[in-house]
């Protein structure tokens, strides 16, 4: 892909997700899956993530809720890291989590949460 909305968006998913993270789910692709992740990278994070109405902090915010909310969790981890990325501290995270918890049922926010902490540990371990 060369369009410029698809290296707006590679950069954005790069910022936010890592780019070894990216650049691995671009690699990994199967001939059969190629177009999505390069749709999902044109799409999601060109159209979306690049615009710059919102910034990375409330864009984070709303995909920690809606991802939580349609019970999304191994895209809530990833998610996740990158709301830490993007600069959400730990007790704004802890505040989504807990709102997440009340509007999307109290399971919801037990899993948001153990993630969370998952998460946090490994960040704190250095991997």
């Amino acid at each position: 892909m060369g369009t410029e909305r698809f290296a707006a968006g590679l950069a954005k998913r790069k910022a936010v997700l890592g780019a070894a993270h990216v650049e691995r789910s671009l690699a990994n692709a199967s001939e059969f899956s190629r177009e999505f992740q390069e749709m999902v990278t044109e799409y999601c994070w060109g159209t979306c993530w690049a615009d710059e109405t919102l910034d990375k902090k409330q864009r984070s915010t709303i995909n920690l809720a809606m991802i939580a909310a349609l019970n999304r969790m191994h895209e809530f981890e990833l998610h996740f890291r990158g709301a830490i990325k993007n600069g959400l501290s730990k007790a704004e995270l802890k505040a989504i989590l807990t709102q997440i918890a009340v509007y999307a049922g109290i399971p919801c926010g037990v899993e948001c949460f153990r993630i969370a902490d998952k998460v946090f540990a490994e960040i704190e371990a250095g991997e």
